[in-house]
Protein backbone atom coordinates (compact mmCIF):
# COMPACT_ATOMS: atom_id res chain seq x y z
CA UNK A 1 0.00 0.00 0.00
CA UNK A 2 2.67 2.06 0.68
CA UNK A 3 4.66 1.76 -2.28
CA UNK A 4 1.47 2.25 -4.17
CA UNK A 5 0.98 6.00 -2.79
CA UNK A 6 4.92 6.79 -3.27
CA UNK A 7 4.30 5.59 -6.89
CA UNK A 8 1.65 7.76 -7.52
CA UNK A 9 3.03 11.09 -5.84
CA UNK A 10 6.40 10.28 -8.00
CA UNK A 11 3.86 10.24 -11.28
CA UNK A 12 1.84 13.35 -10.08
CA UNK A 13 4.98 15.41 -9.78
CA UNK A 14 7.03 14.05 -12.89
CA UNK A 15 3.12 15.67 -14.61
CA UNK A 16 3.27 18.86 -13.42
CA UNK A 17 7.20 19.15 -14.21
CA UNK A 18 6.41 18.24 -17.81
CA UNK A 19 3.41 20.70 -18.44
CA UNK A 20 5.21 23.30 -17.14
CA UNK A 21 8.18 23.34 -19.39
CA UNK A 22 5.87 22.69 -22.32
CA UNK A 23 4.11 25.59 -21.19
CA UNK A 24 7.60 27.79 -21.04
CA UNK A 25 8.45 26.53 -25.01
CA UNK A 26 5.03 26.96 -26.10
CA UNK A 27 5.22 30.94 -24.83
CA UNK A 28 8.57 30.97 -26.38
CA UNK A 29 7.21 29.36 -29.53
CA UNK A 30 4.58 31.33 -29.53
CA UNK A 31 6.49 35.10 -29.64
CA UNK A 32 5.57 35.94 -25.75
CA UNK A 33 9.23 36.09 -24.65
CA UNK A 34 9.82 39.56 -23.25
CA UNK A 35 11.07 41.93 -25.59
CA UNK A 36 15.03 42.99 -25.49
CA UNK A 37 16.34 46.27 -24.37
CA UNK A 38 16.17 48.63 -27.08
CA UNK A 39 19.52 51.11 -27.90
CA UNK A 40 19.60 53.86 -29.28
CA UNK A 41 22.42 55.47 -31.25
CA UNK A 42 22.98 59.12 -31.24
CA UNK A 43 22.31 60.96 -33.98
CA UNK A 44 24.74 61.07 -36.96
CA UNK A 45 26.01 65.17 -36.48
CA UNK A 46 25.73 64.94 -33.02
CA UNK A 47 29.60 65.93 -31.30
CA UNK A 48 30.73 64.90 -27.52
CA UNK A 49 31.05 67.07 -25.09
CA UNK A 50 34.80 68.37 -24.42
CA UNK A 51 34.38 66.92 -20.82
CA UNK A 52 31.66 64.41 -21.33
CA UNK A 53 32.70 60.71 -20.64
CA UNK A 54 32.89 58.22 -23.43
CA UNK A 55 29.31 57.03 -24.76
CA UNK A 56 27.66 60.02 -22.90
CA UNK A 57 24.39 61.10 -25.00
CA UNK A 58 25.18 65.24 -26.60
CA UNK A 59 23.16 67.69 -28.00
CA UNK A 60 24.13 69.10 -31.05
CA UNK A 61 21.02 72.28 -30.93
CA UNK A 62 22.55 72.92 -27.56
CA UNK A 63 26.66 73.15 -28.65
CA UNK A 64 25.76 75.25 -31.64
CA UNK A 65 24.06 77.83 -29.30
CA UNK A 66 26.50 77.56 -26.60
CA UNK A 67 29.07 78.27 -29.41
CA UNK A 68 27.21 81.45 -30.96
CA UNK A 69 27.23 82.63 -27.42
CA UNK A 70 31.00 82.28 -26.75
CA UNK A 71 31.23 83.96 -30.33
CA UNK A 72 28.96 86.65 -29.80
CA UNK A 73 29.77 87.69 -25.83
CA UNK A 74 32.14 90.92 -25.62
CA UNK A 75 33.00 90.10 -21.97
CA UNK A 76 32.72 93.73 -21.19
CA UNK A 77 30.32 92.76 -17.91
CA UNK A 78 28.26 95.39 -16.28
CA UNK A 79 29.87 99.32 -15.86
CA UNK A 80 28.46 101.33 -13.18
CA UNK A 81 30.77 104.94 -13.76
CA UNK A 82 31.87 106.16 -17.36
CA UNK A 83 33.54 109.75 -17.82
CA UNK A 84 35.14 110.70 -21.25
CA UNK A 85 36.75 113.39 -22.96
CA UNK A 86 36.03 114.74 -26.22
CA UNK A 87 37.80 117.54 -29.05
CA UNK A 88 36.22 118.45 -32.37
CA UNK A 89 35.17 121.09 -34.49
CA UNK A 90 31.91 123.79 -33.92
CA UNK A 91 29.88 126.25 -35.94
CA UNK A 92 27.78 128.38 -33.95
CA UNK A 93 24.68 130.62 -35.43
CA UNK A 94 23.88 133.54 -32.58
CA UNK A 95 20.84 134.66 -34.12
CA UNK A 96 19.93 131.57 -36.01
CA UNK A 97 16.29 131.89 -34.97
CA UNK A 98 15.69 135.29 -32.97
CA UNK A 99 17.68 138.32 -32.55
CA UNK A 100 17.33 141.33 -30.60
CA UNK A 101 20.13 143.80 -29.90
CA UNK A 102 21.82 140.94 -28.75
CA UNK A 103 25.83 141.87 -30.08
CA UNK A 104 26.89 144.33 -32.52
CA UNK A 105 28.15 142.60 -36.12
CA UNK A 106 31.23 144.51 -36.20
CA UNK A 107 32.16 143.69 -32.58
CA UNK A 108 30.95 139.91 -32.93
CA UNK A 109 30.54 137.93 -36.51
CA UNK A 110 26.98 136.24 -35.66
CA UNK A 111 27.96 132.81 -37.76
CA UNK A 112 31.46 131.44 -37.01
CA UNK A 113 33.38 128.07 -36.89
CA UNK A 114 35.91 127.33 -34.03
CA UNK A 115 37.41 124.61 -31.86
CA UNK A 116 35.29 122.83 -29.27
CA UNK A 117 36.36 120.48 -26.33
CA UNK A 118 34.55 118.75 -23.78
CA UNK A 119 34.57 116.15 -20.71
CA UNK A 120 31.85 114.21 -19.16
CA UNK A 121 31.30 111.69 -16.02
CA UNK A 122 28.51 110.02 -14.73
CA UNK A 123 26.77 106.52 -13.60
CA UNK A 124 25.44 103.90 -15.84
CA UNK A 125 22.61 101.76 -15.07
CA UNK A 126 21.97 98.89 -18.18
CA UNK A 127 21.15 100.68 -21.12
CA UNK A 128 20.88 104.19 -19.22
CA UNK A 129 23.67 107.24 -18.41
CA UNK A 130 23.12 110.05 -16.07
CA UNK A 131 25.95 112.64 -15.11
CA UNK A 132 27.10 116.04 -16.28
CA UNK A 133 28.98 117.28 -19.05
CA UNK A 134 31.54 120.77 -19.84
CA UNK A 135 31.88 121.86 -22.87
CA UNK A 136 34.42 124.75 -24.00
CA UNK A 137 34.01 126.48 -27.42
CA UNK A 138 36.95 129.00 -28.75
CA UNK A 139 35.67 131.37 -32.07
CA UNK A 140 37.38 133.60 -33.48
CA UNK A 141 35.71 136.58 -32.11
CA UNK A 142 34.95 135.24 -28.56
CA UNK A 143 34.70 131.93 -26.66
CA UNK A 144 32.06 129.95 -24.49
CA UNK A 145 31.75 127.41 -22.02
CA UNK A 146 28.62 125.49 -20.67
CA UNK A 147 28.06 123.03 -17.74
CA UNK A 148 25.08 120.91 -17.17
CA UNK A 149 23.60 117.73 -16.84
CA UNK A 150 23.03 114.78 -19.61
CA UNK A 151 21.01 111.84 -19.83
CA UNK A 152 21.72 109.04 -22.52
CA UNK A 153 20.02 106.08 -23.65
CA UNK A 154 22.53 103.34 -25.19
CA UNK A 155 21.92 100.31 -27.14
CA UNK A 156 24.80 97.38 -26.87
CA UNK A 157 25.72 95.40 -29.67
CA UNK A 158 28.82 92.96 -28.84
CA UNK A 159 31.76 95.85 -28.97
CA UNK A 160 29.64 98.30 -31.09
CA UNK A 161 27.64 100.78 -29.06
CA UNK A 162 25.28 103.18 -31.13
CA UNK A 163 23.39 105.92 -28.57
CA UNK A 164 21.79 109.49 -28.26
CA UNK A 165 21.97 112.01 -25.72
CA UNK A 166 20.09 115.02 -24.08
CA UNK A 167 21.59 118.30 -22.52
CA UNK A 168 20.38 121.00 -20.58
CA UNK A 169 23.26 123.61 -19.92
CA UNK A 170 24.05 126.82 -18.76
CA UNK A 171 26.02 128.39 -21.74
CA UNK A 172 28.08 131.88 -21.04
CA UNK A 173 30.03 133.68 -23.73
CA UNK A 174 32.99 136.23 -22.76
CA UNK A 175 36.26 136.92 -24.21
CA UNK A 176 35.03 139.17 -27.23
CA UNK A 177 37.47 141.38 -29.61
CA UNK A 178 37.47 144.69 -29.67
CA UNK A 179 37.65 144.37 -25.17
CA UNK A 180 33.82 144.55 -25.77
CA UNK A 181 32.94 144.12 -22.08
CA UNK A 182 29.56 142.46 -22.51
CA UNK A 183 27.80 139.80 -20.57
CA UNK A 184 26.12 137.24 -22.52
CA UNK A 185 24.38 134.02 -20.76
CA UNK A 186 21.66 131.71 -21.70
CA UNK A 187 20.57 128.07 -21.61
CA UNK A 188 21.72 125.52 -24.09
CA UNK A 189 19.26 122.25 -25.20
CA UNK A 190 21.30 120.21 -26.92
CA UNK A 191 20.66 116.61 -28.41
CA UNK A 192 23.31 114.16 -29.63
CA UNK A 193 24.28 111.06 -30.79
CA UNK A 194 26.99 108.91 -31.33
CA UNK A 195 28.76 105.64 -31.40
CA UNK A 196 31.53 103.82 -29.50
CA UNK A 197 33.69 101.22 -29.92
CA UNK A 198 35.22 99.29 -27.02
CA UNK A 199 38.70 97.97 -27.85
CA UNK A 200 38.89 96.55 -24.22
CA UNK A 201 36.11 96.48 -21.43
CA UNK A 202 37.29 99.43 -19.31
CA UNK A 203 37.96 101.44 -22.85
CA UNK A 204 36.26 102.73 -25.65
CA UNK A 205 36.83 105.32 -29.04
CA UNK A 206 34.25 106.63 -30.46
CA UNK A 207 32.34 109.82 -32.88
CA UNK A 208 29.93 111.97 -31.79
CA UNK A 209 27.17 114.86 -33.62
CA UNK A 210 24.91 117.09 -32.06
CA UNK A 211 22.97 120.26 -32.24
CA UNK A 212 22.08 123.22 -29.61
CA UNK A 213 19.55 125.12 -29.21
CA UNK A 214 20.90 128.47 -27.90
CA UNK A 215 18.48 131.00 -25.88
CA UNK A 216 21.00 134.21 -24.97
CA UNK A 217 20.64 137.23 -23.55
CA UNK A 218 23.02 140.29 -22.66
CA UNK A 219 22.47 142.30 -19.90
CA UNK A 220 22.98 146.25 -20.09
CA UNK A 221 26.18 147.50 -20.17
CA UNK A 222 25.02 150.92 -18.09
CA UNK A 223 28.38 152.65 -18.48
CA UNK A 224 28.28 155.91 -20.52
CA UNK A 225 30.87 157.41 -22.68
CA UNK A 226 32.77 160.31 -20.95
CA UNK A 227 30.52 162.84 -23.53
CA UNK A 228 26.94 160.88 -21.60
CA UNK A 229 26.39 158.79 -24.67
CA UNK A 230 26.20 154.90 -24.49
CA UNK A 231 28.70 152.89 -26.68
CA UNK A 232 26.39 152.34 -30.11
CA UNK A 233 27.07 150.30 -32.73
CA UNK A 234 24.94 150.44 -36.22
CA UNK A 235 22.50 147.69 -35.04
CA UNK A 236 22.84 147.85 -31.18
CA UNK A 237 23.13 150.52 -28.51
CA UNK A 238 24.85 148.48 -25.36
CA UNK A 239 22.90 150.34 -22.69
CA UNK A 240 20.07 148.72 -23.30
CA UNK A 241 19.94 144.60 -22.71
CA UNK A 242 19.82 142.40 -25.54
CA UNK A 243 18.40 138.94 -26.32
CA UNK A 244 18.66 136.13 -29.21
CA UNK A 245 18.06 132.38 -30.01
CA UNK A 246 20.79 130.93 -31.76
CA UNK A 247 22.12 127.02 -32.78
CA UNK A 248 25.26 125.39 -32.96
CA UNK A 249 26.20 122.05 -34.69
CA UNK A 250 29.15 120.57 -33.53
CA UNK A 251 31.10 116.79 -34.59
CA UNK A 252 33.59 115.45 -32.06
CA UNK A 253 35.88 112.53 -31.73
CA UNK A 254 35.47 110.71 -28.05
CA UNK A 255 37.71 108.34 -25.91
CA UNK A 256 35.89 107.17 -22.68
CA UNK A 257 36.75 104.58 -19.44
CA UNK A 258 34.12 102.34 -18.34
CA UNK A 259 33.72 100.90 -14.26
Amino acid sequence: MRVASAALVSWFFAVSWSGHALAQSTLSAGGLAPPPAIQTAPAPDAQPAPNAEPGAPTSAATEAQLNRADAEDSGRGLEFVWLNAEAGVIHVGLNTFHQKNLLDPLDVKTNETGFVTGAGAGLRLVFVTLGARFRYALMPDYSSWSLGLEGGVHAPFGNLEPYATLDASYVALGNFRHNLDASVKGFDARLGGGVDYYLAPMFSVGVNASADLLFLHRSSLGIPTPKGLCPTGPAVNYCSSGSSIGGALSATAVAGLHF
